[in-house]
């Protein structure tokens, strides 16, 4: 992932902190010692952060162990300034299971005020909303704040965990294309009041609010996009008028192949067989570092994912997706006979739907006409 960098592997699963939060924490430090504050009060508002955000990783792990007992691998999860993203290999099909899923890292924020508030024998409720300003216990302020993490997550808005708790419970009763679409519009309703409260009290709550909707419409269109691929096989969306190259071709060609027609990334054939893949970024950077004249093998990614040409669109789009690469190769019996990219998937869709919609208009027509 861009602006990323591996910190360490827990339990199997790669935990990544984007350049972002480093500078947040430089933010912070800046900020203190501009206050007046002390090295050492910088420091221990720097510690508290990355205490925080320790509970962060222990929420979304939450989410992952939970999704694990279900046979749903997590590829990674990344931290961010606003929190945290397990990146789950797909949504639970079984509404009860997304929901104890969704439910799971709130619980672990739960518990881990439950914990701390016997460990330092903090029993006073009371304490609590003090805590949360700076100069309150820092561990009454550790528990407040995950208290905190645990209600704000469970607000019923995307992309929130409440949000999709919300749907998996409305999925018990309506159909899931349906159940998204009443918690999407629930999560820009909550968006709104966010908003407008927002103007007039906080301005982070504008930004929440901004964070929100374009969550809630992002799981909209998730949805919406894997619905309308369901049941059809790669072979009927995939491009089947491409070119290729081989790997002792020069990135000159690769070079004339791309400014000559629309194509952006070959697939890179080595006896017969696909070796690898030419992206039109790697094409450029070979073609600084090297020259015209390189081969494209010495450019080409040998790592890459396949689809078979029977297989579901959905599933090989999702691949696609997640190995962030910009094209499949699509195989029938060991052959290349077509490519897929996400623009012709999103072409594809498009196809679709104005077809659905002239065969509504028609059917109305006939209706009418009857």
């Amino acid at each position: 992932m861009k602006w990323s960098w591996h910190i360490v592997t827990i339990s199997g699963i790669p935990v990544y902190l984007h350049g972002t939060f480093l500078l947040l924490m430089l933010f912070l430090v800046v900020q203190e010692l501009a206050s007046g504050a002390s090295v050492a009060s910088a420091v221990a508002s720097l510690l508290f952060l990355l205490a925080i955000f320790a509970t962060v990783v222990a929420h979304e792990f939450g989410h992952a162990l939970t999704a694990r007992r279900y046979g749903i691998r997590t590829r990674d999860v990344t931290l961010y300034p606003i929190g945290g993203l397990a990146r789950l290999e797909r949504i639970p099909e079984v509404p009860r299971q997304e929901l104890w899923v969704a439910l799971a890292g709130p619980a672990v924020n739960l518990a881990i005020a439950a914990i701390m508030f016997v460990v330092v024998g903090a029993w006073s409720i009371e304490e609590l909303p003090a805590s949360l300003e700076a100069g309150g216990s820092p561990w009454m302020r550790f528990i407040a704040v995950n208290l905190w993490l645990a209600l704000f997550n469970l607000i019923p808005a995307f992309p929130m965990d409440g949000g999709r708790a919300l749907r998996a419970l409305l999925a018990e009763r309506f159909e899931y294309v349906r159940a998204t679409e009443i918690a999407a519009s629930l999560g820009q309703g909550v968006a709104l009041l966010f908003g407008f409260i927002g103007l007039f009290t906080n301005p982070f709550l504008v930004f929440i609010a901004l964070f929100v909707w374009m969550g809630a419409t992002a799981e909209a269109s998730t949805v919406s996009l894997r619905t309308a691929l369901a049941g059809i096989p790669v072979g009927r969306a995939m491009i089947t008028d491409f070119r290729t190259l081989e790997s002792t071709d020069t990135l000159r060609h690769a070079a004339e192949l791309v400014l000559a027609g629309s194509q952006h990334d070959f697939p890179v054939l080595g006896g017969g067989r696909v070796a690898g893949i030419l992206a039109r970024d790697a094409m450029v950077r070979a073609i600084a570092e090297r020259g015209l004249d390189s081969p494209v093998g010495e450019a080409m990614a040998t790592r890459f994912e396949t689809a078979d040409v029977r297989e579901m669109l959905e599933q090989a789009f999702a691949r696609l997706q997640a190995c962030e690469c910009p094209v499949l190769p699509v195989m029938q019996d060991d052959r290349l006979v077509g490519l897929l990219t996400s623009d012709n998937v999103g072409e594809f869709v498009m196809i679709r739907g104005a077809l659905s919609q002239q065969g509504g208009q028609r059917g109305h027509q006939a209706a009418r006409g009857a």
